[in-house]
């Protein structure tokens, strides 16, 4: 990796819409590659994720000459970056293609999952999570986003087996607490859904996932306050992207 680009993409991190500026101003003195790259990191902080997405999938278009670990980095960025920009389809083309350039990496199966999922194309997630499984056996993500795959075909025994086993590597994954409180919840254990979301957004509250059980814990005080018994556990829970 380059010194360079290193240190510019720190300073974006801090700064974003200033590391963008100092990020062009190295590409047209010709920091190449690398500046480019760049720029497509500052775009993506910036939330700028359609932006960053293209130059992400330019830059691995360009980069026939260098290893196939390092294009499938880039193209795996591409998807990440699609996936935020809510673009799908095109963010599970960029982790097809990046997956063909380096398979045996469990990560890069996790991410084409969260394509598949957001496609709804559940059982096609639940497949890449099992690779990633295999891949990984201790990757509590891999078995916490398969829960949630599970959940979303009404496998809701399979999810809390993978909620359990997620748990038992990482047990303050807040996502994984934030997906057991989702389970019980439709499983009508409204006092444990709510301790799991408590949880999380005492460890999380500025996260997705602490807004997400925020949001939970709204909508059961509501019903814990204005629905009868026989509505209460119909409710949907908030996910996080």
């Amino acid at each position: 990796m380059n010194a360079l680009h290193d240190r510019c993409v720190a300073y974006a991190r801090e700064h974003p819409k200033e590391g963008l500026e100092k990020a062009k101003q190295w590409r047209e003195q010709g920091g190449g590659f690398w500046a480019d790259h760049c720029v497509a990191m500052a775009l993506f902080l910036l939330k700028d994720y359609r932006g960053a997405a293209e130059r992400f999938e330019k830059l691995a278009t360009a980069m026939m000459g260098m290893p196939a670990d390092q294009r499938a980095i880039t193209l795996d960025q591409a998807g990440q970056s699609w996936l935020d920009a809510g673009e799908y389809a095109r963010a599970k083309a960029a982790f097809d293609a990046a997956i063909a350039f380096k398979g045996e990496d469990a990560e890069l199966y996790i991410d084409r999952a969260q394509a598949y999922a957001a496609l709804k194309q559940y059982w096609e997630a639940i497949d890449d999570l099992n690779r990633a499984i295999d891949l990984s056996p201790r990757n509590a993500d891999a078995y916490i986003y398969r829960a949630s795959a599970y959940r979303s075909v009404d496998a809701l025994d399979l999810a809390m087996e993978d909620i359990d086993r997620g748990l038992a590597i990482a047990p303050n994954n807040v996502l994984g607490l934030l997906e057991r409180g989702n389970v019980r919840r439709l499983q009508g254990d409204a006092t444990g859904a709510r301790q799991d979301w408590q949880h999380v957004a005492k460890l999380a509250p500025e996260t997705p996932a602490g807004k997400a059980a925020n949001l939970n814990l709204a909508k059961l005080g509501k019903l814990d306050k204005g629905k009868s018994g026989a509505s209460a556990g119909k409710g949907k829970p908030a996910e996080t992207d």
